[in-house]
């Protein structure tokens, strides 16, 4: 079992990309699924992504056909490719299973989509 330590944000215009990863650990991803959570300022932290460890995907209506969670097997990491970044993209993205284990979080990676 290894700890999350999300990485990959930073400041984009809109409608760039960027790439998020989060450690795997094995295993706990056999038993729940991986997903990408995301908070904004001033909002509630929502669930954007979600991968198994068969490969389904289920993502937030917000950003489907905008992101791509997948498994980079080179890196032992879940990682999401953030394409057609939004303002209300905007957000401190973490890494967690879902459901949702327990309440331990990592520290999250900061993405900010403005001009």
């Amino acid at each position: 079992q290894v700890q999350r330590v999300e990485s990959g944000g930073g400041l984009v215009q809109p409608g760039g990309s960027l790439r998020l990863s989060c450690p795997v650990s094995e295993s706990i991803f056999r038993i729940y699924a991986m997903a990408w959570y995301r908070q904004a300022p001033g909002k509630q932290c929502e669930l954007v992504a979600g991968i198994t460890s068969g490969g389904s995907t289920n993502y937030a209506d917000s950003v489907k056909g905008r992101f791509t969670i997948f498994r980079d097997y080179a890196k032992n990491t879940v990682d999401l490719q953030m394409s057609d970044l939004k303002p209300e993209d905007t957000a401190v993205y973490y890494c967690n299973t879902f459901p949702l284990a327990n309440d331990l979080w990592g520290p999250g990676t900061r993405v900010t989509v403005s001009s």
